[in-house]
Protein backbone atom coordinates (compact mmCIF):
# COMPACT_ATOMS: atom_id res chain seq x y z
CA UNK A 1 0.00 0.00 0.00
CA UNK A 2 1.01 3.73 -1.13
CA UNK A 3 1.85 5.33 2.38
CA UNK A 4 1.75 9.32 1.92
CA UNK A 5 5.19 10.81 2.92
CA UNK A 6 3.92 14.41 4.39
CA UNK A 7 0.76 15.12 5.51
CA UNK A 8 1.12 18.33 3.94
CA UNK A 9 1.99 18.21 0.20
CA UNK A 10 2.02 21.48 -0.23
CA UNK A 11 4.72 21.56 2.61
CA UNK A 12 6.41 19.42 0.77
CA UNK A 13 6.34 21.57 -2.21
CA UNK A 14 7.89 24.32 -0.99
CA UNK A 15 10.49 22.67 0.42
CA UNK A 16 11.35 21.57 -2.85
CA UNK A 17 10.99 24.40 -4.67
CA UNK A 18 13.42 26.16 -2.22
CA UNK A 19 16.11 23.35 -2.87
CA UNK A 20 15.73 23.62 -6.89
CA UNK A 21 15.95 27.40 -6.38
CA UNK A 22 18.97 26.87 -3.97
CA UNK A 23 20.80 24.28 -5.85
CA UNK A 24 20.04 23.73 -9.13
CA UNK A 25 18.64 19.97 -8.62
CA UNK A 26 16.65 17.88 -6.74
CA UNK A 27 15.99 13.93 -5.44
CA UNK A 28 12.76 13.61 -5.08
CA UNK A 29 11.90 10.36 -3.19
CA UNK A 30 8.93 7.78 -4.45
CA UNK A 31 6.12 8.63 -1.76
CA UNK A 32 6.29 12.41 -2.60
CA UNK A 33 6.52 12.58 -5.85
CA UNK A 34 3.42 10.36 -5.91
CA UNK A 35 1.50 12.47 -3.54
CA UNK A 36 2.50 15.17 -6.03
CA UNK A 37 1.36 13.99 -8.99
CA UNK A 38 -1.95 12.41 -7.62
CA UNK A 39 -2.52 15.71 -6.24
CA UNK A 40 -2.38 17.46 -9.40
CA UNK A 41 -4.32 14.79 -11.52
CA UNK A 42 -5.56 11.22 -11.88
CA UNK A 43 -3.02 8.23 -12.22
CA UNK A 44 -5.81 5.55 -12.80
CA UNK A 45 -4.23 4.44 -15.85
CA UNK A 46 -0.49 3.99 -14.30
CA UNK A 47 -0.54 0.37 -15.30
CA UNK A 48 -0.98 0.77 -18.42
CA UNK A 49 0.87 4.06 -18.96
CA UNK A 50 3.96 1.86 -17.98
CA UNK A 51 3.53 -1.14 -19.72
CA UNK A 52 3.64 1.14 -22.84
CA UNK A 53 7.40 0.88 -22.21
CA UNK A 54 7.87 -2.71 -23.38
CA UNK A 55 6.66 -1.60 -26.73
CA UNK A 56 9.83 1.22 -27.38
CA UNK A 57 11.64 1.18 -30.99
CA UNK A 58 15.20 0.80 -30.77
CA UNK A 59 17.48 3.45 -30.58
CA UNK A 60 19.17 3.53 -34.23
CA UNK A 61 21.35 6.19 -34.04
CA UNK A 62 22.92 4.84 -30.73
CA UNK A 63 22.94 1.35 -32.37
CA UNK A 64 25.81 2.60 -34.67
CA UNK A 65 27.87 3.01 -31.25
CA UNK A 66 27.40 -0.56 -30.28
CA UNK A 67 25.05 0.84 -27.61
CA UNK A 68 21.43 -0.41 -26.47
CA UNK A 69 18.88 1.89 -25.66
CA UNK A 70 14.71 1.76 -27.11
CA UNK A 71 12.99 5.26 -26.99
CA UNK A 72 9.90 7.31 -28.33
CA UNK A 73 9.78 10.74 -28.41
CA UNK A 74 6.87 13.68 -28.64
CA UNK A 75 7.17 17.47 -28.41
CA UNK A 76 4.60 19.47 -26.53
CA UNK A 77 3.84 22.75 -25.93
CA UNK A 78 2.43 24.38 -22.28
CA UNK A 79 1.22 27.32 -21.41
CA UNK A 80 2.99 29.46 -18.41
CA UNK A 81 1.13 29.41 -15.36
CA UNK A 82 0.22 33.35 -16.24
CA UNK A 83 -2.27 31.48 -18.91
CA UNK A 84 -5.93 32.06 -17.91
CA UNK A 85 -6.07 28.58 -18.26
CA UNK A 86 -2.73 26.64 -18.91
CA UNK A 87 -3.33 24.27 -21.60
CA UNK A 88 -1.59 20.97 -22.34
CA UNK A 89 -0.88 20.98 -26.68
CA UNK A 90 1.01 18.52 -28.93
CA UNK A 91 2.49 19.52 -31.64
CA UNK A 92 2.84 17.81 -34.81
CA UNK A 93 6.09 15.14 -34.68
CA UNK A 94 9.49 16.43 -35.26
CA UNK A 95 13.12 15.58 -34.98
CA UNK A 96 14.90 15.65 -31.61
CA UNK A 97 18.11 18.07 -32.15
CA UNK A 98 21.05 18.78 -30.36
CA UNK A 99 24.21 21.21 -30.55
CA UNK A 100 27.19 19.23 -30.41
CA UNK A 101 28.06 22.07 -27.35
CA UNK A 102 25.51 20.09 -25.73
CA UNK A 103 25.51 16.23 -27.38
CA UNK A 104 29.40 15.46 -28.02
CA UNK A 105 28.34 11.96 -29.40
CA UNK A 106 25.55 12.76 -31.26
CA UNK A 107 24.76 16.29 -31.62
CA UNK A 108 24.45 18.50 -34.85
CA UNK A 109 22.20 16.09 -36.24
CA UNK A 110 18.42 15.71 -36.36
CA UNK A 111 17.60 12.38 -34.88
CA UNK A 112 14.06 10.97 -35.73
CA UNK A 113 12.90 8.79 -33.20
CA UNK A 114 9.45 6.89 -33.07
CA UNK A 115 6.56 8.88 -31.72
CA UNK A 116 5.05 8.34 -28.50
CA UNK A 117 2.05 6.25 -29.39
CA UNK A 118 -1.53 8.59 -28.88
CA UNK A 119 -3.03 5.79 -26.08
CA UNK A 120 0.48 7.45 -24.49
CA UNK A 121 0.41 10.74 -25.29
CA UNK A 122 -3.69 11.04 -24.16
CA UNK A 123 -3.32 9.34 -20.97
CA UNK A 124 -3.88 10.62 -17.47
CA UNK A 125 -0.62 9.50 -16.58
CA UNK A 126 1.25 11.42 -18.97
CA UNK A 127 -1.12 14.62 -18.93
CA UNK A 128 -0.33 14.78 -15.47
CA UNK A 129 3.19 14.55 -15.02
CA UNK A 130 3.00 17.30 -17.93
CA UNK A 131 0.52 19.32 -15.56
CA UNK A 132 3.02 19.00 -12.50
CA UNK A 133 6.23 19.97 -14.98
CA UNK A 134 4.03 23.14 -16.01
CA UNK A 135 3.05 24.20 -12.62
CA UNK A 136 6.16 23.24 -10.50
CA UNK A 137 8.83 24.82 -13.00
CA UNK A 138 6.09 27.54 -13.83
CA UNK A 139 6.61 28.56 -10.41
CA UNK A 140 10.31 28.83 -10.82
CA UNK A 141 10.20 30.96 -14.08
CA UNK A 142 6.57 32.61 -14.10
CA UNK A 143 7.89 35.18 -16.55
CA UNK A 144 7.74 32.74 -19.38
CA UNK A 145 4.36 32.12 -21.27
CA UNK A 146 4.90 28.98 -23.19
CA UNK A 147 7.72 26.31 -22.78
CA UNK A 148 8.43 24.14 -25.43
CA UNK A 149 8.71 20.54 -23.86
CA UNK A 150 10.20 17.75 -25.25
CA UNK A 151 8.65 13.79 -23.78
CA UNK A 152 11.18 11.01 -23.93
CA UNK A 153 9.97 7.09 -23.06
CA UNK A 154 13.77 5.41 -22.53
CA UNK A 155 14.26 1.90 -21.66
CA UNK A 156 18.55 1.30 -21.33
CA UNK A 157 19.61 -2.45 -21.48
CA UNK A 158 22.25 -3.76 -20.11
CA UNK A 159 23.31 -7.26 -21.58
CA UNK A 160 25.68 -9.58 -20.56
CA UNK A 161 28.90 -8.83 -20.40
CA UNK A 162 27.74 -5.63 -21.62
CA UNK A 163 26.81 -2.83 -19.06
CA UNK A 164 23.90 -0.01 -20.39
CA UNK A 165 24.67 3.33 -20.60
CA UNK A 166 22.02 5.64 -19.27
CA UNK A 167 24.03 8.87 -19.94
CA UNK A 168 26.16 7.83 -23.22
CA UNK A 169 27.56 11.00 -24.00
CA UNK A 170 28.65 11.58 -20.18
CA UNK A 171 28.70 14.40 -18.02
CA UNK A 172 26.28 16.84 -19.77
CA UNK A 173 23.76 19.52 -20.09
CA UNK A 174 20.70 19.05 -22.24
CA UNK A 175 20.02 22.50 -23.70
CA UNK A 176 16.99 23.11 -22.37
CA UNK A 177 15.86 25.22 -19.14
CA UNK A 178 14.78 22.39 -16.46
CA UNK A 179 14.46 18.10 -16.81
CA UNK A 180 12.39 16.46 -14.38
CA UNK A 181 14.15 12.31 -14.82
CA UNK A 182 11.47 10.11 -13.20
CA UNK A 183 12.08 6.76 -12.78
CA UNK A 184 9.15 3.97 -14.20
CA UNK A 185 10.93 0.70 -13.99
CA UNK A 186 14.36 -1.00 -13.10
CA UNK A 187 14.69 -5.12 -13.63
CA UNK A 188 17.53 -6.91 -12.65
CA UNK A 189 20.09 -4.33 -12.41
CA UNK A 190 22.73 -2.31 -10.19
CA UNK A 191 24.01 0.46 -10.69
CA UNK A 192 22.94 3.74 -12.58
CA UNK A 193 23.89 6.35 -9.70
CA UNK A 194 22.71 9.96 -10.96
CA UNK A 195 25.73 12.64 -10.17
CA UNK A 196 25.44 16.34 -10.33
CA UNK A 197 28.14 18.60 -10.96
CA UNK A 198 28.64 22.66 -10.44
CA UNK A 199 29.84 24.12 -13.91
CA UNK A 200 32.85 24.60 -12.66
CA UNK A 201 33.00 20.44 -13.00
CA UNK A 202 32.92 19.70 -9.13
CA UNK A 203 30.62 17.30 -7.85
CA UNK A 204 27.71 18.63 -5.80
CA UNK A 205 25.68 15.38 -4.86
CA UNK A 206 24.96 12.34 -6.21
CA UNK A 207 21.56 9.58 -5.75
CA UNK A 208 19.97 6.48 -7.44
CA UNK A 209 16.49 6.19 -8.76
CA UNK A 210 15.58 2.47 -7.41
CA UNK A 211 11.65 2.60 -6.93
CA UNK A 212 9.43 3.47 -8.90
CA UNK A 213 8.27 7.69 -9.04
CA UNK A 214 11.73 8.60 -7.64
CA UNK A 215 12.53 11.56 -9.36
CA UNK A 216 15.18 13.92 -10.58
CA UNK A 217 15.13 17.52 -10.92
CA UNK A 218 17.19 19.57 -12.29
CA UNK A 219 18.35 23.34 -13.69
CA UNK A 220 19.84 22.41 -16.69
CA UNK A 221 21.07 26.08 -16.85
CA UNK A 222 23.10 25.84 -13.64
CA UNK A 223 24.29 22.18 -13.67
CA UNK A 224 25.74 19.03 -15.51
CA UNK A 225 24.54 15.89 -14.54
CA UNK A 226 25.20 11.95 -15.67
CA UNK A 227 24.19 8.38 -14.70
CA UNK A 228 26.27 5.94 -14.24
CA UNK A 229 26.30 2.38 -16.49
CA UNK A 230 23.75 -0.16 -15.11
CA UNK A 231 24.92 -4.17 -14.99
CA UNK A 232 22.86 -6.80 -15.21
CA UNK A 233 22.45 -8.49 -11.65
CA UNK A 234 21.49 -11.88 -13.12
CA UNK A 235 22.87 -11.97 -16.96
CA UNK A 236 21.11 -14.97 -18.13
CA UNK A 237 17.63 -12.73 -17.42
CA UNK A 238 16.44 -9.46 -19.31
CA UNK A 239 18.05 -5.98 -17.74
CA UNK A 240 16.67 -2.56 -18.29
CA UNK A 241 16.33 0.48 -16.35
CA UNK A 242 13.04 1.84 -17.81
CA UNK A 243 12.51 6.10 -17.16
CA UNK A 244 11.04 9.18 -18.76
CA UNK A 245 12.40 12.28 -19.45
CA UNK A 246 10.66 15.98 -19.93
CA UNK A 247 12.37 18.90 -20.44
CA UNK A 248 11.28 22.26 -21.02
CA UNK A 249 12.57 25.19 -22.84
CA UNK A 250 11.54 28.63 -22.39
CA UNK A 251 9.50 29.15 -26.20
CA UNK A 252 8.17 32.63 -25.76
CA UNK A 253 8.67 34.18 -22.89
CA UNK A 254 7.29 38.02 -21.29
CA UNK A 255 9.85 40.58 -23.48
Amino acid sequence: MHEPSDPDPARAARIHDTLMRGQGFDFVEAATMRDWLAGTGPLDDWERFTASWDGLAPDAYLAMHGKHRRRRHAVFSLDGIGAEAPAIRRQPHQPHYQSLDYNPLQGDIERWFEPVEDAVADSHSLRTILRHCQMFFGALAPRVRRWRTEVHQFRIEARAGTPGQPTPEGLHRDGVDYVLVLLIDRRNIASGTTSIHALDGHEIGHFTLTRPFDAALVDDRRVYHGVTAVEALDPARPAHRDVLVVTLRADAPVT
